[in-house]
């Protein structure tokens, strides 16, 4: 039977590594984490805003040897380093499969990342023409170009640039590829993408990172009650305005 998740099995944190006055101290998911293990093909982190969901996701893909603006392994560029020192006090529980193929995707340095693309491809590399397109088509194109089983693909809100329609197509993609032995590691605040079936969901809420069902995370809690009620909410939260 094939491993279900050959890539990264687990987490640890050396806090000795970490100076003693570094804001990462202060995340309180963070602060108290030392070891985390992954179950399934497709975890999900979700939280509030602020609440260490990004920073783990980049210390992981620093520790896989990933750029950490993003991108495949082979990216080297940089356009400013602003990674914290968490990448390198954490070690990754490595699969037995190993790590072939995989991308970092994140929203906020896409632009980076595109840019990056066109300068590989001048240099002999496949032209893929990111900045050309609109931001959503170009997110959906890196989906497809670059993901395929037996990879480890960590994306970071990748429904920032979707409409509803495209997160279902990014949605099948992740799932055509966790069949194919592929890992994700996904932080979201999407509704749509937190519904993959078999999933699990990390909450960083409430000072700890914690499983949560799927109709409890806020993401579905919110857009159910906006949608179900919206008038209602929307005269009780502009009543005062």
């Amino acid at each position: 039977m094939p491993d279900p998740f050959p890539q990264v099995r687990g987490l640890s944190i050396n806090w000795n590594m970490i100076d003693r006055a570094s804001y990462l101290r202060e995340i309180d998911a963070l602060s108290g984490l030392d070891s985390l293990d992954f179950h399934v093909p497709v975890t999900f982190f979700v939280g509030e805003n602020g609440s260490g969901k990004s920073t783990l996701l980049e210390a992981i893909a620093v520790a896989a040897g990933f750029n950490p603006e993003g991108g495949t392994k082979n990216y080297r560029f940089s356009t400013r380093d602003s990674h914290s020192e968490l990448g390198g006090a954490l070690r990754l529980i490595r699969g037995t499969a190993g790590t072939r193929w995989g991308y970092f995707l994140r929203a906020e340095s896409f632009y980076n990342v595109a840019t990056a693309e066109e300068e590989y491809a001048r240099l002999g590399g496949t032209p893929h023409h990111y900045h050309s397109r609109s931001h959503g088509e170009s997110f959906l194109a890196i989906a497809q170009d670059n993901f395929k089983g037996g990879g480890l693909y960590l994306l970071d809100e990748p429904e920032a640039a979707l409409s509803p329609r495209r997160q279902l197509t990014l949605m099948l993609e992740i799932v055509r590829c966790a069949k194919e032995n592929a890992q994700f590691i996904i932080v979201t605040h999407s509704p749509i993408l937190l519904a993959i079936p078999e999933a699990e969901i990390l909450s960083f809420d409430d000072g700890s990172i914690h499983t949560v069902d799927y109709e409890d995370t806020d993401s579905f809690i919110v857009t159910e009650m906006f949608i179900r009620d919206r008038k209602r909410v929307l005269k009780h939260l502009l009543e005062d305005e």
